[in-house]
């Protein structure tokens, strides 16, 4: 997963542009992929596919020709998707066009108008507070032409059509936490998919996993395949998965879809220092785009988003050039990468458990007893567990209602089905 970050962080990733198709190409080498295109201008329900931008040349500099910033340095000096622009204009104007980032003065902050057009640059507030001549001139050479936007797939059939998202975008220049590890963990996962690494190597379901250009793919990904719509069970989107933060789980629209409960059952047995939030209190993303009317599939999101009360969240480096590779560390990848395998393997295992015993059964006699005056807990989820074996709940449903994890409901679910106590049902 490093060398994904490695070898992509320093592409300029804008929605539609050559560094974004690179990125996706090399992408595609490692896994087998079906990369969709939407060419610009095509509706997209209530959007247009923008066109392709490129940066071919951007600086700002002093009548006398010093150079004060230049996007041959940093990607960032640029607006995203800014328009050409060139001439020399007031301190004042420059000023209002001029975007640093509101917390760190040493940063260059990242500022995109896909839809706003305008011109624009971007530098520290350091820089900005040291201009002090009445007059600058810019220079922005910027194109806009026909392209076509890109959204890679790679498909992971199960026994069922019935399907579950996992998604990622691969956009954002020059920057790692947001989202390039969420796209390394998404590969670190159809990786593992594929190699059959899950426990539960015979898939229930068939898995989906998109690498997109953030909103505007996810809109064309889903209104060019209307058809898959109905069976898309849930979805997790992936993103800001490589800093030291814990896990964040973003609910559902509606929040209590079996695909909540599992995968928050789960998430609570796989990283214990991991923290719930309802649907958009954590962060915005592509979920919204799955959840939204007319689509509706619960979709979540799994992220390392600081805290509710620390004031540098979502992360102290959001959207700035300080969001390298300085800031994650693959231990945090292959940690992120075994909680979302965590997560399939409990949403695989999601069963059923439907009773062929009737009464409370005689533990003792079954060889399942765990003593009370050494494991009170465990003595404690066991009969609780056991009590709501009747085929009216799932797996997840039991864990939430015992007050347990996911991993100690199926411990006990699994060791009934073995003694043929009960029968998992999907």
């Amino acid at each position: 997963m490093n060398s994904i970050i490695s070898d992509l962080w320093q592409l300029p990733r804008d929605i539609v542009s050559d560094g974004y198709d690179r990125a996706l190409a090399y992408l595609a080498e490692r896994v087998p992929m079906t990369i969709h295109e939407y060419p610009t201008g095509t509706p997209v329900w209530t959007w247009r596919v923008p066109e392709k931008w490129t940066c071919e040349e951007a600086y700002l500099e002093t009548l006398d020709g010093r150079r004060l910033l230049d996007y041959a340095d940093h990607p960032l000096h640029v607006v995203s998707y800014s328009l050409p622009f060139e001439g020399v204009v007031s301190r004042e104007e420059l000023l209002a066009h001029l975007h640093v980032h509101p917390r760190l003065p040493d940063a260059i902050p990242f500022v995109f108008k896909y839809y706003e057009r305008d011109w624009g640059l971007c530098a520290s507030q350091t820089l900005r507070d040291s201009l002090t001549d009445p007059r600058y001139r810019v220079v922005i050479r910027t194109r806009f032409e026909p392209g076509t936007l890109k959204v890679g797939e790679i498909v992971i059939p199960g026994q069922s059509e019935e399907t579950f998202i996992l998604a990622a975008h691969l956009c954002h220049p020059h920057m790692v936490n947001d989202d390039l590890t969420g796209v390394a963990v998404l590969m670190g996962v159809a990786e593992a998919l594929l190699s059959s690494n899950l426990p539960t190597s015979n898939l229930r379901y068939t898995y989906r996993l998109l690498i997109v250009p953030e909103t505007i793919g996810s809109v064309a990904y889903l209104s060019h395949n209307e058809d898959l719509i109905p069976k898309m069970v849930g979805g997790l989107f992936l993103e800001m998965l490589g800093n030291d933060s814990p896990h964040a789980l973003q609910g559902s629209f509606y929040g209590d879809t079996p695909v909540d409960k599992t995968l928050w059952t789960a998430l609570r047995g796989l990283d214990p220092q991991a923290y719930w939030g309802d649907y958009r209190t954590v962060i915005g993303n592509d979920e919204r785009q799955f959840n939204a009317p007319g689509v509706r599939v619960p979709m979540l999101s799994l992220s390392r988003v600081e805290l509710p009360d620390s004031p540098t969240r979502p992360y102290r480096e959001y959207h700035s050039s300080f969001d390298t590779p300085a800031i994650v560390t693959e231990e945090r990848l292959r940690e992120s990468r075994d909680v979302v395998l965590g997560l399939l393997e409990a949403w695989e295992r999601n069963l059923y458990p439907v009773n062929n015993f009737k009464g409370e059964i005689f533990a003792s006699g079954q060889g399942i007893w765990i003593d009370y005056r050494i494991n009170p807990e465990g003595h404690r989820v066991l009969f609780r567990v056991m009590e709501h074996c009747d085929g009216t709940l799932s797996v997840a449903e039991i864990a939430e209602k015992v007050g347990t994890t996911f991993q100690a409901a199926w411990d006990v679910v699994s060791l009934l089905a073995e003694k043929g106590l009960v029968e998992l049902v999907g």
